[in-house]
């Protein structure tokens, strides 16, 4: 069997490609901090002939994250594909301007979005490594690739993972083993910005199964509508 962990899952673009994985016969292990709400992605997976199972842990809490990995590796027999998507900064951290912003203001994000990626490609990498075979991913918004004055301290995080992720991807060619960076230049159900391009969900999901299929050698993929 194959599996997949989608860290950050919820039922927009989390559970879009927990069903895209799925779909192709992948288990799914759902990885986030609420329990109740896993449950219920869980229960629409299971509904739809997919095997899925939730796996509790707050991206901020390393050794959680780490444990809720391992127990999806053990659950599952190993993880060929790990996602890491976190959302949820925007409501739990103050946005700053480039001029209004001290290190304070990024290091949040900082433990979000970066660290908590490295601390998850640590719990699976040295499988893959014995393997020879896995995939990494890893989503950000637009505003790792054109940031945006508003929230200056969130972009600088979001551009940091991008940076680290094509240098993994890097590190990694011709180990069997590929790593990528989506980037996002939508908003996803519905815009928040007057004009801005919308997608839906699932219309963004199967650029993950392009890159843990058919595009191995692409360091990033943007989805722009």
């Amino acid at each position: 069997m194959t599996s997949i962990a989608i860290v950050g899952a919820g039922p927009q673009l989390g559970l879009a490609i927990a069903r895209t994985f799925g779909s192709q016969g992948f288990d799914v292990a759902l990885i986030s901090r609420n329990r109740e709400k896993l449950d219920g992605l869980v229960e629409q997976l299971t509904a739809e002939n997919i095997t899925a199972a939730a796996f509790p842990a707050d991206v901020l809490d390393r050794d959680a994250l780490t444990q809720a990995l391992k127990d999806a590796a053990a659950r599952f027999g190993g993880i060929d594909v790990l996602e890491y998507s976190p959302v949820g900064s925007f409501g739990s951290t103050a946005l700053t301007h480039p001029t209004e912003t001290d290190p304070s203001h990024v290091q949040h994000e900082m433990e979000f979005q970066l660290y908590g990626a490295i601390a998850a490609t640590q719990a699976v990498l040295p499988a893959m490594r014995e393997a020879g075979a896995g995939t990494l991913l890893f989503t950000t918004g637009a505003g790792s690739l054109d940031p945006v004055p508003a929230v200056a301290n969130v972009n600088a995080a979001a551009a940091a993972l991008r940076n680290w992720v094509i240098n993994l991807h890097k590190e990694l060619d011709g180990t069997g083993i590929q790593a990528a960076h989506v980037g996002i230049d939508v908003s996803i159900g519905m815009s928040v910005v007057p004009g801005f391009p919308t997608a839906k969900p699932e219309e963004i999901s199967p650029v993950y199964w392009e890159l843990h299929t058919t595009k191995r050698d692409q360091a990033e993929l943007v989805f722009s509508g």
